[in-house]
């Protein structure tokens, strides 16, 4: 499956379009409601563990979205955007939505 956030693939013209396809994982993860009130505490430096679920939550996300792309008999996926919110009490939990055209190209 390709995967491109361009409407198009260069050199591969799109034959079929096969309609919108999305994915969506939520973590409900404490250490994220931590991370966004203690934000402004972290000076410099990366917080590998908080960039792991991010990762972990995003390719899941992705995967569900190829999976509903493949059902629908596209090779493809163009136009995609990756969306993360937080949500709940207050903002205890991790949304990632991504969302993107299924294809044939």
């Amino acid at each position: 499956m390709i995967l491109s956030t361009t409407p198009q693939i260069e050199g591969r013209p799109i034959r079929e379009y096969k309609g919108v396809v999305t994915g969506e994982t939520i973590i409900g993860a404490n250490m994220f409601k931590d991370l966004f009130a203690g934000i402004r505490d972290i000076v410099g430096g990366r917080a590998g563990s908080y960039e792991k679920v991010l990762i972990e939550a995003k390719d899941t996300s992705m995967q569900e979205m190829m999976q509903r792309a493949q059902a629908l008999g596209a090779n493809a996926i163009v136009g995609i955007d990756i969306d993360y919110e937080t949500i709940g009490a207050n903002g205890s939990m991790l949304m990632v939505a991504t969302s993107g055209t299924a294809v044939v190209i």
